[in-house]
C-alpha cells in the first residue's frame, strides 16, 4: 500500500471529504508514485497505481469511501486502503477537504 501503514487514527474519518495536500507532489512511477511533502521534506511511496488513483480522486468525492469505490478497489482490499489512507492523513499527505 504505502510507506505509512498505520491503523485508522482518531483524527481520520473516512466518512468525510479529503484531498491531497497542496504541499505534496506525486510523481507517477510504474509501481505507483513517489510522494514528496515540501513542508516536511519527507519522501514516501504509494505502492500501487490504484492507491494513486484513490489519492488523486479524493477531492472529487464527498467521502473517502466514495473515492475508494470509484477506483474500483475490491471489497476485500478496502480495509487495507483505509489503513493506508489513515497513515497518509497522519503524515500530512492527505488532509480534510474544506470544500468537498
Amino acid at each position: 500500500m504505502s510507506a505509512a501503514q498505520a491503523g485508522p487514527g482518531p483524527d481520520f474519518d473516512p466518512g468525510s471529504a479529503y484531498r491531497c495536500s497542496p504541499q505534496v507532489a506525486l510523481r507517477p512511477e510504474p509501481f505507483g508514485a513517489l510522494v514528496y511533502h515540501f513542508g516536511t521534506r519527507k519522501l514516501s511511496f504509494l505502492k500501487t497505481p490504484q492507491l494513486v488513483e484513490v489519492v488523486k480522486g479524493l477531492e472529487h468525492h464527498p467521502d473517502v469511501h466514495s473515492a475508494i469505490a470509484a477506483a474500483d478497489v475490491e471489497e476485500s482490499q478496502r480495509p487495507a486502503y483505509l489503513r493506508a489512507l489513515a497513515g497518509l492523513a497522519a503524515s500530512g499527505t492527505i488532509e480534510p477537504n474544506p470544500a468537498p
